[in-house]
This record gives C-alpha cells, sequence and structure tokens, in this order.
C-alpha cells in the first residue's frame, strides 16, 4: 500500500514529493484533462491521479499547519 507522502504516476517511480512538485504534476494533469485528444479512460485515469495528488497536498499542509507555532500573551510561544 501507498504512503500518503508519495505519488506513484506510470511513468514515474515512487517516491516522496515536495508541495511544488505536486503543483506541477496537478499543472499537468489539469492541462491534460484540457486537450481534445484524451480519451474517457484516460481522463478517468488523469482525474483519479488529480485527486491523489489534491489528497497529498491536502495532507501536507495539515501537518505544516500543526507545526505552526503563535505568540502568546505573555509573549511565549504555542502550538497552533
Amino acid at each position: 500500500m501507498k504512503s500518503e507522502d508519495t505519488i506513484v504516476g506510470e511513468e514515474e517511480k515512487e517516491r516522496p514529493l515536495s508541495l511544488e512538485d505536486t503543483f506541477e504534476q496537478i499543472e499537468e494533469v489539469i492541462a491534460h484533462l484540457e486537450s481534445e485528444e484524451i480519451t474517457l479512460e484516460e481522463s478517468f485515469r488523469e482525474y483519479n491521479r488529480g485527486m491523489r495528488l489534491l489528497q497529498h497536498c491536502n495532507a501536507t499542509i495539515d501537518q505544516v499547519e500543526k507545526k505552526v507555532l503563535q505568540i502568546n500573551e505573555d509573549g511565549g510561544l504555542d502550538e497552533f
């Protein structure tokens, strides 16, 4: 089973993706879905790939949000 921080495409090996890489891949998915040459089967595959990429983004952003610190009233730091 794949971990949440890796995305496997047809032509790529399993590897952790940065948010920047993920956003680039999402843009590629959108461009492919918007092309006129895409078949219905390919569009379903691309849609599923895009959803996995979005889930990866959400999970990564959630992790970052949990690490953000807030300054409290006493000038100390509290986790957000």
